[in-house]
């Protein structure tokens, strides 16, 4: 099988007018950064240092040399042979923050991005917004102060950050909108901050109150609305905790939203999905904050009708906890069902072959890097001794709920979360009081989590299985504590009967790992379910016809 972008420059692709690129919905809340893997918030947009910079003025020093890629389009510049670059000319006084551009009045001189140069001025670029950043506040050894962002792509594809702080910010906040191209000159260049600026330029834009910012009135089509720097998702298990990259897949399974408190407290909501490619990969990638809303409950819609969309990530953060991952960012894109040559190939790849295809996953709760995702029947697990050898095995089996025990569901858990994991189990020590081993602190309120036990049948028999927090919540369709309450604090019957009874007899695709554990000096085969997810009966009706045809070959070659 050939790799997915196997035939792509290294330097990324050029989507030029994608239909279904609409605005940019950046993530509102900067917790869900902490939630998955980073050690700073990243400021959405912002790139500076704001204890170092405050509200930096405009200078012209030195920042080192320009490494960004540069299109073919632009020829490079080294530092031993510099191209002559023209007397730049500066804005005839037409040129203010008045109004917009036509296309006959735009200035003489107008440079591409990637030869921007900080020891040089007078210079204008004109260039498509592809993102923009929430105005953030800050405080810092100076007093408070404001800032936001803005992403830049021209027609040589050339991409840059602008930063606004302070009056800055209330002179060009408002003016600024997604997928308009501006003409952009005045302001000083800046050594990128890579820890928060993820765009292939060394440099940034900081603008200043006699920098011109003016609309186009008409669209170019030269400038793409979007550029993307793609790699298989194959490549991803090798790359480094906390890199930013682009990918996209097909959309293979999703899961409910549901809300988890970070480290810092707050709640925000998250949604999980699997995300596969040509690759002969899948990685899970996780939504964080806003992007749960629109773009998740989008593509949960879709999953539900049966329909798997290819999905484009714009800036994924990329988390080593227990395998790879990828999370959204505040800077992140989604694009779904975006129409460009490489989705195309990809979508047409899936509906010839890649449907019935298993794929490797890269990411595992257990760290488990690079195992692949085998499809059996619950006779299986003993036919075949699954869970017997040293290391566990991960299969996936369509099933049925059959019974759920519901006496003891729950276990009293620290409500302090570190990222996605369930809290820790805590001791009640009295006086309504709760004492949790790993934070070495006693809480005055624990958390619930699930600790259930069901029984799950297909048609070739049935199995116990164990489900914890993230496999309940799928299960139930609620929180442990919302279900804890309801029975023992709202005293509630009739309502926690009917949760039970919705939960069974539901079908699932049930990712489970099984592995044999010593029990009271017994050594027993124990299922856990790592997923539950809704069963797609468009995809299994045709994973079931392929599977009898695959069947009804063997017998004709064996006759």
């Amino acid at each position: 099988m050939t790799p997915a972008f196997a035939n792509s420059p290294s330097s990324g692709s050029v989507i030029g007018n994608p239909k279904s690129v609409g605005g940019y919905t950046p993530s509102v809340d900067a917790a869900n950064e902490a939630a998955h893997g980073s050690s700073q918030l990243e400021p959405v947009g912002g790139s500076y240092n704001y204890e170092e910079h405050g509200n930096p003025a405009p200078a012209s020093g030195s920042c080192g040399n320009q490494n960004s890629r540069i299109r073919e389009a632009v020829p490079p510049v080294n530092s031993c042979c510099r191209i002559p670059q023209p007397a730049y000319k500066q804005h005839p006084p037409m040129y203010t923050n008045g109004g917009p551009v036509g296309e006959k009045e735009c200035p003489e001189r107008i440079i591409a991005i990637t030869a921007l140069d900080p020891h040089k001025g007078g210079w204008t670029i004109k260039a498509r917004v592809t993102a923009k950043g929430e105005l953030r506040h800050f405080i810092n050894r100076r007093g408070e102060g404001k800032v936001f962002s803005f992403d830049l792509l021209d027609s040589a594809g050339g991409e840059i950050r602008a930063t606004c702080f302070n009056t800055e910010v209330d002179q060009f906040y408002n003016q600024i909108e997604v997928g308009k191209i501006y003409m952009i000159s005045g302001g000083s260049l800046k050594a990128a901050n890579k820890t928060f600026n993820h765009l292939h330029n060394d440099h940034e834009i900081v603008l200043a109150s006699t920098s011109v910012i003016q609309p186009c009135l008409e669209d170019d089509n030269s400038i793409p609305r979007q550029q993307f720097h793609f790699c298989p998702i194959s490549d991803v298990k090798g790359m480094e905790n906390n890199a930013v990259i682009d990918l996209f897949g097909v959309v293979s399974s999703i899961s409910l939203a549901g809300p988890i408190m970070t480290k810092k407290g707050t709640e925000t909501p998250k949604r999980t999905l699997q995300l596969k490619d040509m690759s002969g990969h899948s990685v899970e990638l996780t939504l964080w904050g806003s992007f749960c809303n629109e773009e998740g409950q989008r593509l949960q819609n879709m999953c539900d009708s049966g329909v798997l969309p290819v999905l484009a990530v714009k800036s994924g953060r990329i988390n080593d906890f227990n395998g790879k991952s990828v999370g959204t960012i505040s800077s992140s894109q989604l694009l779904i069902e975006p129409d460009f040559p490489e989705a195309r190939r990809l979508k047409e790849w899936f509906e010839k072959e890649g449907k019935n295809t298993w794929s490797v996953s890269i990411s595992s709760k257990t760290g488990s890097v690079g195992r692949a995702d085998i499809r059996k029947t619950i006779s299986q697990i003993k036919d075949e001794k699954l869970g017997t050898s040293e290391k566990p095995d991960w299969i996936t089996v369509c099933a049925t709920v059959s019974n759920i025990k519901a006496d003891k569901f729950w276990y009293t858990a620290c409500p302090i979360k570190i990222g996605d994991r369930p809290g820790h189990k805590v001791t009640e020590i009295g006086d309504k009081k709760w004492r949790c081993d790993r934070c070495d602190k006693v809480v005055e309120e624990c958390d619930y989590c699930y600790v259930l036990q069901l029984q799950i049948q297909d048609h070739t028999g049935l199995t116990w299985v164990t489900a914890f927090q993230e496999g309940g919540e799928q299960i139930m369709g609620v929180s442990a504590k919302s279900l804890f309450d309801l029975k023992y604090k709202q005293h509630d019957d009739e309502k926690f009967a009917e949760i039970f009874q919705k939960a069974r007899y539901a079908k699932f695709m049930f990712k489970l790992k099984v592995k044999q554990e010593t029990y009271n000096e017994e050594r027993r085969v124990k299922s856990t379910v790592v997923k539950a997810n809704k069963v797609n009966y468009a995809s299994e009706t045709r994973f079931i016809l392929d599977l009898m045809q695959k069947l009804k070959g063997e017998d004709s070659g064996s006759a």
